[in-house]
């Protein structure tokens, strides 16, 4: 499986013997290997390594986890549970991937509108002069 834990350039970074609470925003990517209880908001990725613990309601686009994260999790794009990972919460995203190993407990729902927005703002960019129909049979 690829992993997807150097995504773009890496805005911040809180390390393992680090405890933060409070909100984050950021542009690019995120890692947080130490302790953060708040919220997480905007941002292309965020990555949760293995010493990561998260207390926190996130809203990215793409959320890689190797720690431990409790909350809510929001992902426009996806988000990616490895074998190391532990999720205790709600998963709202358009694609998830939960790698054997890992400890999901919650609720997830396979949000369609983050992904059918893309899709359509894409061909928009790449077809102007096209009609394009897509069926979700």
């Amino acid at each position: 499986m690829v992993r997807h834990e150097t995504i773009g350039k890496v805005s911040g970074f809180i390390d393992k013997d680090t405890e933060i609470s409070g909100d984050i925003r950021f542009k690019d990517s995120f890692r947080i290997d130490g302790k953060f209880k708040g919220k997480i908001l905007a941002g292309n990725s965020l990555i949760i390594g293995e010493t990561g613990e998260l207390d926190a309601d996130i809203e990215v686009g793409h959320i890689s986890i190797n720690g431990r994260v409790k909350g809510t999790l929001t992902a426009t794009e996806l988000i990616e549970i490895f074998s190391q990972g532990r999720v205790i919460g709600k998963m709202v995203t358009p694609k998830l991937i939960i790698e054997e190993g890992a400890f999901f407990q919650g609720s997830c729902m396979m949000e369609l509108k983050a992904l059918e927005s893309k899709e359509s703002k894409e061909s928009r960019e790449n077809n102007d002069n096209e009609i394009v129909v897509k069926s979700f049979d």
